[in-house]
């Protein structure tokens, strides 16, 4: 008998999804067969015309100190001398290394371009929200960060020519947390014509 899951379900994992940062993380591994399904619902998301452009580069283990020292480079050489901050510095290459695991979110642009790129970055968007749906029913911390220094990372990540990054996904188990949501009303954002 297959599991449905009810509105009230759906609108709860939805509504009480947060960003959970890498200082609230706790040692321990996230197993590869979770990350799969994480991905796999990734996999799920919509995409005009299937072109599915999606693409994920997954660090763990010694990776996360591989990709840390990478982020606390970029900053070490691209930030001017007056605004350097040895603790950002730290800070930048201790973020992955708190992580159980990092995902860099990464699109491959239709090659036939037959549809415009913003929809592409729609798509890969909407399979980042449906791994922090996941994320969040399996109370895993995660947040999508997009710092210039990844952006920037063609080279780091062998990205191809019609592949670009577009920020990297921490995840960590966490303790409880209790974080409220923070929304204006949907009233305020809604005009309703029926006319």
């Amino acid at each position: 008998m297959s599991e449905s899951l009810t509105i009230n379900q759906i609108s709860k994992v939805i509504r009480e999804r947060r960003s959970i940062f890498p200082p609230s993380y706790v040692k321990k591994e996230i197993p590869e067969q979770t990350i799969q399904e994480i991905l796999e619902n990734a996999n799920w998301a919509p995409t005009h015309k299937y072109t599915e452009p999606w693409r994920f580069k997954v660090f763990r283990g010694p990776a996360l100190q591989r990709l840390g020292q990478y982020l606390g480079d970029w900053y070490k050489k691209n930030t001017p001398e007056g605004k350097y901050s040895e603790k950002k510095h730290q800070k930048t290459i201790e973020k992955s290394m708190k992580s159980a695991c990092v995902i860099a979110i990464c699109m491959e642009r239709d090659q036939d371009e037959r549809v415009p790129e913003w929809e592409e970055i729609a798509s890969v968007a909407c399979a980042v929200q449906n791994m922090w749906l996941t994320c969040s029913a399996l109370k895993i911390g995660a947040y999508w960060s997009s710092p210039r220094s990844i952006l920037e990372a063609k080279e780091f990540l062998g990205l191809g020519e019609n592949e670009k990054c577009l920020g990297l996904f921490y995840m960590g188990y966490y303790d409880d947390l209790s974080i409220p949501g923070k929304r204006n009303p949907i009233s305020e954002k809604v005009e309703w014509i029926n006319l």
